[in-house]
């Protein structure tokens, strides 16, 4: 590959790990909106600690599923 080529695909892998990372970071901020909507969950209640309480009690719950499926 010349240089360019290479260069052409640095560029189109660096942006598709921004797209990719985009997308985490949206389904991570709809799975918390979720959450937080079906569970009447209060933002100003929401301190880190009890967010992290929180993520740590869905996980023990998912990790108890067979195949961490609900």
């Amino acid at each position: 590959m010349t240089p360019s080529a290479l260069e052409k695909q640095e560029a189109k892998l660096k942006q598709l790990n921004q797209r990719i990372k985009a997308e985490k970071s949206k389904i991570e901020q709809n799975l918390g909106k979720q959450i937080i909507k079906t569970a009447n969950l209060d933002y100003t209640d929401l301190s880190n600690q009890k967010i992290k309480d929180l993520a740590q009690k869905i996980a023990t719950i998912l990790n108890h599923e067979p195949n961490n499926q609900l």
